[in-house]
């Protein structure tokens, strides 16, 4: 994890499948697992070598699948 002000601090653009969980678990209230998160990216080609995600990219899938009409 990146240094922010001397505290560790998260990085959008690279974030570990389980992290990238918690913070959208947080963020809507309600639990979100790690394997739900890493089954969208898998499907989106977003799970990256060090098994991390870039979370931009995946509110952008996210979205396209939305406004695709996706299953």
């Amino acid at each position: 994890m990146s240094e922010t002000y001397g505290k560790p601090g998260l990085r959008i653009t690279s974030l570990a499948v389980a992290d990238a969980a918690k913070v959208m678990a947080s963020a809507y209230g309600r639990r979100v697992t790690e394997e739900q998160v890493r089954q969208i990216a898998e499907r989106g080609g977003l799970v990256r070598a060090d098994d991390t995600i870039n979370l931009l990219e995946y509110a952008a899938y996210l979205v396209r699948e939305l406004a695709h009409g996706s299953d």
